[in-house]
């Protein structure tokens, strides 16, 4: 079996991606045209997805995410000469055949996204061959279910639909809820009752019973954090999700020895089994939330999953897409215990995107997420929603 063919679609916003910038802090709130320019600081891509085609006939799917289209230049020039020719079940192999020709253009980012769209789409491709889900390859499924939390709960300015719309995922059996922060340290002092606002709201709509955390997607600093975490201590947040950037390791070291009564979680801004060491050496999270189509791939993100083991730490993933869930239900429950559930609602965000692109996913049920049974991830892009929505890039004008 040789990789005959690679093709790469950049896939854009359903609709304008207003729930994003409108109620969500974020790493770029500060800037004062962050509200009013017409992407906010997204851009026009979602994810980059690709398909690599094999002389069998058979076909994977893979995508690389984080709301970026950089990864598929570099699948286009360098990752199809890289790979055609080779057998697409060598994975470590061609993991390390990619990294190394392309560390020079990143260890992170577009670089790293790259990789993990190939990675995931070979082993897409090399169960489909086998006729096995791709968890079948990773170890065997652990796992006849995985509990997982409904990820949504913007900053909504009208708390009253806020309250609704979180009792309503516990009506459908979700015990644990993630909710936005709208407000970071741009916002001053009221930026930061309207923040204690937003938690109070769901906590009072949900009860003392149902976990709930809060992401505040990057948006704040050290010493915003510190205040808020003790704002916000009689709410029995299960986590803070991603309040610092990524690379401030040290910091998110800093909140876990000054904030003893609140656990950090950080990851989905962090790419390959060295970012994520690092954390973990820092001692800067108390969970971990990679998410395999940009830390690296499958290959990869299994290598994080036992740095966590190791460090006792759990891996909470970020999002249900199909190849995360590869990961979670070939992972223990002591090592991936839950996992993110964007549910299948309007106004999809960007997040929610999958569910339009692909079918096959499965929905959750009570709370819970059963493994999919078809070969490989068990998706199959919808072609017409695919083809409506995939981005192209401009050429430069002529001088």
């Amino acid at each position: 079996m040789r990789i005959v063919r690679l093709r790469t679609r950049n896939i854009g916003f359903d609709r304008a991606p207003v729930t994003l910038r409108s109620h969500l802090v974020s790493s770029t709130a500060r800037f004062e045209d962050f509200r009013s320019k017409p992407g906010g600081w997204f851009g026009p891509v979602v994810f980059t997805l690709l398909e690599i085609e094999t002389d069998t006939g058979h076909t994977g799917i893979g995508s690389a995410g984080a709301f970026h289209g950089g990864a598929k230049s570099l699948l286009d020039t360098y990752g199809a000469d890289l790979l055609i020719g080779e057998d697409p079940r060598r994975h470590e192999h061609l993991w390390q055949r990619m990294f190394r020709a392309m560390v020079r253009f990143g260890r992170s980012g577009s670089a790293l996204a790259a990789i993990a769209a190939a990675d995931i789409a070979c082993w897409d491709l090399h169960a489909r061959a086998e006729g096995v889900p791709v968890y079948d390859l990773l170890g065997g499924r652990t796992q006849n279910r995985v509990r997982c939390y409904a990820s949504r709960l913007y900053a909504l300015e009208d708390l009253n639909e806020l309250a609704r719309e979180a009792r309503g995922y516990v009506a459908q059996g979700f015990t644990t809820l993630k909710q936005r922060f709208g407000f970071g340290p741009a916002d001053g002092p009221e930026g930061m009752a309207r923040n204690e606002a937003l938690i109070r709201t769901v906590r009072d709509a949900v009860g003392d019973g149902i976990e709930l955390a809060a992401d505040a997607y990057m948006g704040w600093d050290l010493g915003y954090a510190l205040e808020m975490a003790k704002r916000l201590r009689d709410y029995n947040l299960a986590w803070i999700e991603e309040p610092l950037l990524p690379h401030e390791f040290d910091g998110y070291a800093e909140l876990r020895r000054r904030c003893g009564w609140q656990r950090w979680s950080c990851g989905e801004h962090l790419y390959s089994k060295w970012e994520f060491q690092t954390l973990i050496q820092k001692g800067g999270a108390d969970l971990l939330q990679p998410d395999a189509n940009r830390a690296g791939g499958l290959t990869e993100t299994l290598k994080i999953c036992a740095l966590a083991e190791t460090a006792g730490l759990p891996v909470i993933p970020h999002s249900n897409e199909a190849h995360n869930l590869a990961v979670v239900f070939s992972r223990p429950a002591h090592v991936c215990p839950l996992v993110e559930y964007f549910p299948p609602v309007e106004p999809d965000t960007g997040n929610e995107l999958f569910w339009k692109v692909y079918r096959g996913l499965p929905e959750a049920e009570g709370g819970y997420l059963r493994p999919p049974a078809a070969p490989g991830l068990g998706i199959s892009v919808i072609e017409e929603v695919a083809a409506r929505l995939e981005v192209h890039t401009a050429p430069p004008p002529a001088d």
